[in-house]
């Protein structure tokens, strides 16, 4: 490929490159990279991109693929951010992008958990806006087939929420949230146990 393709002829290859390799969950991606574009359609190519690609790594399972077994896993969390910066990092090189964009994408990529800096500060953000808009009825689904509790579902939910750090993005996200924990608050209503008569274990209202 052309060594001076230019960043937005990439970004453009990368969303495809989501939308063919990630149909799992590449509504979250692409809307994440929309986020972006709303609230700084002037962001820089590294900023784009890393919003775009940030969780690739799940699209490619290996053996190497760190395991998701909690909510709340730091380590986790920290190998799953290597991972996808390693692979975009690969996916980049392929395409002949430059050294530096490489760089920067792979470092905010790292960061996109923890923010840090604010470029790093925003994706993380949009993340959590695309989150809270893309994921809740997979969340809801994992409580409904009871691989995660309601309760770790909704520390998920408001720590997505709380991780913003800039206020004017917290106000976009608060009604994504309470939307979210309204979610699953029926859907903890709707599984929990009938009342029970104590006649025969009938319920109450039966015959």
């Amino acid at each position: 490929m052309n060594s001076e393709l230019d960043a937005r002829p990439l970004v453009e290859l990368a969303r495809r490159w989501v939308i063919e390799h990630y149909p799992y969950n590449r509504d979250h991606l692409v809307r994440a990279f929309e986020w972006v574009l709303r609230l700084d359609p002037e962001a820089s190519d590294a900023v784009q991109l890393a919003a775009l690609t940030h969780d690739m790594e799940r699209a490619f399972p290996s053996p190497e693929q760190p395991l998701h077994t909690r909510l709340n896993d730091v380590v986790y969390e920290r190998l799953h951010s290597e991972r996808s910066a390693q692979i975009v990092s690969e996916w980049l090189r392929q395409q002949a992008a430059e050294e530096p964009l490489i760089a920067e994408v792979d470092r905010l990529i790292r960061a996109h958990e923890v923010g840090g800096w604010p470029d790093a500060d925003f994706v993380q953000a949009v993340d959590s806006l695309s989150f809270l808009e893309t994921n809740i009825g997979l969340f809801l689904e994992f409580v409904r087939n009871g691989r995660f509790t309601v309760d770790e579902v909704q520390d998920k939910f408001i720590r997505s929420y709380e991780r913003i750090r800039q206020p004017h993005l917290r106000a976009i996200a608060a009604p994504l949230l309470d939307a979210a924990l309204a979610n699953l608050n029926d859907l903890q209503c709707e599984l929990a146990p009938r009342p029970q008569s104590g006649l025969g274990g009938r319920a109450v209202g039966g015959l």
